[in-house]
């Protein structure tokens, strides 16, 4: 199976899954923090306090993205 094949199916299962079942709730936050593991995603602060790197720098620097309305880098490579 390819990989686009694989999240469009991903996708419709967890879909499925939050219709069918009531309380989800903690089945989401821990899908969220295992996901967040696989991402290494730091809040930007919290990396630039780990690293010593400033912040404008890490905004320029580093791949980062917008979760949940707050910014976190995602340097898992």
């Amino acid at each position: 199976m390819e990989k686009a094949e694989f999240e469009r199916r991903l996708k419709i299962n967890l879909h499925k899954y939050v219709m069918t079942y009531d309380n989800f709730n903690d089945f989401l936050v821990e899908f969220i923090e295992q996901a967040g593991g696989y991402l290494n995603a730091t809040p930007i602060g919290q990396y630039c306090k780990e690293t010593g790197l400033s912040y404008p720098g890490v905004i320029k620097c580093r791949p980062w993205r917008i979760i949940l309305g707050n910014r976190y880098v995602t340097d898992n490579g």
